[in-house]
């Protein structure tokens, strides 16, 4: 199922409907699917309120309704009912759930392999690519017994932040639906604002997981290198890629980081991980930990422009105001010489030296439609605004032995011994500011002013977590969303998510969209 809707005229129409109401949708004993959580799903589910397969199936007539709007998704799992119908029959046989997230329904960003549904990074180049088996993240989510309901749209090929593919086309943000969702994981931040889904993955180069977290009011973790395996991941950069959850509350993304998580022999960084974590990051959340919690705001990373920046800059040091009141010690500090992101990005991003070899490698794994980056360049199934990046790190033949590869990879770990020294001179247990400096672009323009690659390239944990709205406008009724980044040391997402939890309750600046009731 693709859902595309390209006219000016349908657009209008979007908008005149975006805030028309409906009825809550309802199932088995009274259950409300909106906004429905990880922990109350299972709840439910134990006491017998309702069936895995009611879940689905009210999922599924919420995308039947709303999909066509957001356009968020690439493909529905037609085997979704099939499965929660299994899971349904081994709950009756045997009084217990599959395991922690029994019968969760997933967004699958359509960069992560699913053996019964094509991967094709919403490109028109990739279109049928079918590989053999699912990539490690989503099979550790089946395992837990989680479905995978839909596959999410995704900047093409994950290469920036508009959430626009050749094969899956424009997501459109369910707070304004004339604005991006950010990206590249835009269509399952914006299928879950939507309420399309349970709880869902994105990937996350420079800013993809956190991106679309911040600009649809929803919680995305990109965690530290080596605690999640990327295999099965159409990549982009073997230093900067990684994978994660995104979901509606903290609680609900730490449940489905906490089965990503773990060793994959097949991606060696994951080996880092080995003895990082203990026990459950849900059953690890600790109540007022912000209490006692020294917090540093990072003023290298908020905008200057008074009136581009100045809506998530007065977000931004209301959520100051916030931490100070639930007990955290907040101050401001700043990297070295004044650095900005756009700095870092400009020195710093490796991915177009190793695009080439890694996608190059991922294509030849498996019967691809296209086996190279040469090839998916001249198939003519890239949209046009993508080629220029893709040609030139298709000519960085050796792109990993190019001296200013090694250069930025140098000044990389430059970095990382800099926010740690920040961190430990001021005795900090997290940076936080903004994702993005501005509210998220309208459509048609290039999403701007983004933080991620801090996390990004430094390889340290970062939580993305709703801070607030802008006020109301004609075309966003409940505003836009903002959010900001909580950035912790390697391996110290147990305490991140402790924080962001403690934030999200204190504040609960979480709300649906107008456009999806």
């Amino acid at each position: 199922m693709t859902a595309r809707v390209s006219s000016a005229f349908a657009t209008l129409a979007l908008l005149l409907t975006a805030a028309s109401p409906a009825s809550a949708t309802t199932i088995g004993d009274g259950f409300r699917l909106e906004e429905a959580t990880i922990a109350g799903t299972e709840r439910a589910l134990r006491t017998k309120r309702i069936t895995c397969t009611e879940l689905v199936s009210g999922y599924l007539r919420r995308i039947d309704r709303y999909e066509r709007k957001v356009n968020a998704l690439i493909a529905v799992n037609p085997a979704a009912r099939t499965h929660a119908r299994a899971l349904d029959a081994r709950l009756r046989r045997s009084g217990r759930p599959v395991g922690p997230l029994h019968c969760v329904p997933v967004l699958v960003k359509d960069n992560y392999d699913t053996a019964e549904l094509p991967t094709t990074a919403s490109s028109r180049s990739l279109e049928g690519s079918q590989p053999p088996d699912d990539a490690e993240s989503v099979a550790r989510l089946r395992r837990a017994g989680a479905i995978v309901l839909a596959k999410a749209n995704l900047t093409e090929l994950a290469l920036t932040g508009i959430s626009f593919g050749s094969l899956g086309g424009q997501t459109r943000n369910p707070y304004d639906l004339t604005r991006t969702p950010g990206g590249s994981s835009g269509g399952t931040g914006a299928g879950l604002a939507a309420n399309l889904g349970l709880a869902g993955t994105g990937t996350d180069t420079v800013n993809s997981i956190r991106s679309p977290a911040s600009a649809n009011a929803v919680v995305g973790i990109r965690p530290t290198a080596g605690l999640v395996s990327r295999d099965g991941v159409v990549p982009l950069s073997s230093t900067q890629d990684a994978a994660g959850p995104l979901a509606r509350t903290v609680p609900s993304a730490a449940a489905l980081l906490g089965v990503m998580a773990g060793y994959d022999g097949r991606d060696p960084i994951t080996a880092r991980g080995v003895g990082r974590r203990e026990g459950s990051y849900v059953d690890g959340l600790r109540p007022g930990a912000l209490r006692g919690a020294r917090i540093g705001v990072l003023q290298n990373f908020l905008g200057t422009d008074p009136e581009l920046h100045g809506p998530v800059n007065r977000i931004v040091n209301r959520a100051a105001r916030d931490l100070r009141r639930r007990g955290a010690g907040v101050q401001r500090v700043a990297l070295p010489g004044g650095v900005t992101a756009d700095a870092l990005i400009a020195s710093l991003d490796v991915q177009r030296f190793e695009i080439r070899a890694v996608l190059n490698r991922y294509l030849g794994s498996f019967d691809a439609p296209r086996r190279s980056l040469t090839e998916v360049i001249a198939s003519g199934g890239v949209d046009a605004r993508f080629l220029p990046t893709l040609r030139a790190a298709d000519a960085l033949v050796n792109g990993p032995s190019e001296p200013e590869y090694h250069a930025r990879l140098a000044r990389i770990a430059a970095l990382r011994d800099q926010v740690l020294a920040l961190m430990a001179d001021h005795r900090l247990d997290a940076l936080v500011y903004p994702q993005q400096k501005r509210l998220v672009v309208p459509i048609g323009q290039d999403q701007v002013d983004r933080n991620g690659i801090l996390a990004a390239v430094t390889g340290f944990p970062s939580v993305a977590v709703p801070a607030g709205f802008s006020p109301p406008t004609a075309t966003a009724p409940r505003g836009v969303p903002v959010g900001i980044e909580m950035l912790g040391r390697p391996f110290t997402e147990q305490s991140l998510l402790s924080l962001a939890r403690d934030y999200e309750r204190a504040t609960r600046h979480r709300r649906p969209p107008a456009s999806t009731p």
